[in-house]
């Protein structure tokens, strides 16, 4: 488990890294079979795994998630912990020890809080990024700390920038504020924020290889991979219940790729 938490901290060292997110055991392993270096779990696609809305997944179901990942493929793992499903900076801390336990390689903290549908003050949202530093460093796993305004209707860069500052200075290793799409924005970041940069890959947002310009060290894809997967199965379905046919079959795994991704 060192090893592969070294590993990962080795990744945001330099250059840019891929990072997509499986939403179980057997996305996890057919994603780490195309070669990526590291995975990241989504909270939005895991809850639909289990049939529940994004940030309706109880603790004890993301641990147990976060095992069978870490159990499934040999690569680190980045675990979306959403606000850590606690309140108070003791919570947090053994939130960060079940999730190392379960072999977590990176843990992601959030400032947006669903309870109150509010963004964190700064002065919370710092408090808990440090809480959260202390206990990943025992455990020698990278820490994330997400500036949730983008996704949340607060277009301020110059909050998140301030956000993401102080989240740094708090002892996170790493920054992300998901939503971000003009490569002046993300510049901005790079710039003034002195730490290593996730982006999510969204629509409308640069090419992979033109944020690897821009400077950003890791990209994500959050639940979208999760949503073109379950609109695949959608489309699939439909087209049997309409038409009777199955065409589907065509976009379908071959079977050296199944053997491949899935081997006895």
């Amino acid at each position: 488990m060192t090893a592969v938490r070294e590993r990962f901290r080795e990744l945001h060292e330099s250059g840019t890294f891929l990072m997509p997110n499986p939403w179980d055991a057997g996305s996890a392993r057919l994603l780490a079979s195309l070669g990526f270096v590291a995975l990241a779990t989504t909270s939005s696609g895991f809850a639909a795994t289990l049939g529940k809305q994004d940030q309706h997944v109880t603790r004890d179901e993301l641990v147990a998630h976060v095992a069978a990942l870490t159990a499934a493929v040999p690569i680190p793992l980045n675990v979306d912990a959403e606000r850590c499903f606690a309140s108070t900076p003791a919570g947090i801390r053994e939130t960060v020890d079940l999730l190392a336990a379960a072999g977590a390689a990176g843990i992601s903290i959030e400032d947006y809080d669903p309870a109150t549908g509010r963004i964190e003050t700064l002065t919370s949202g710092t408090e808990r990024v440090a809480a959260a530093a202390e206990a990943c460093a025992r455990h020698g796993i990278v820490l994330t700390a997400r500036a949730e305004n983008h996704l949340y209707g607060h277009d301020d860069l110059d909050d998140t920038i301030a956000r993401l500052r102080s989240y740094r200075e708090a002892g996170a290793d790493v920054v992300y504020a998901p939503g971000l799409r003009t490569a002046a924005d993300i510049t901005r970041v790079v710039k003034e924020v002195p730490a290593p940069l996730n982006v999510l890959a969204v629509a409308g947002a640069p090419t992979v290889p033109a944020l690897a310009t821009l400077g950003v060290r890791r990209v994500s894809t959050g639940g979208a991979l999760a949503w073109a997967a379950y609109g695949a199965l959608r489309n699939a379905a439909q087209e049997l219940l309409t038409t009777g046919t199955t065409a589907f079959r065509t976009d379908s795994l071959r079977e050296e790729e199944i053997q491949a991704a899935f081997p006895a």
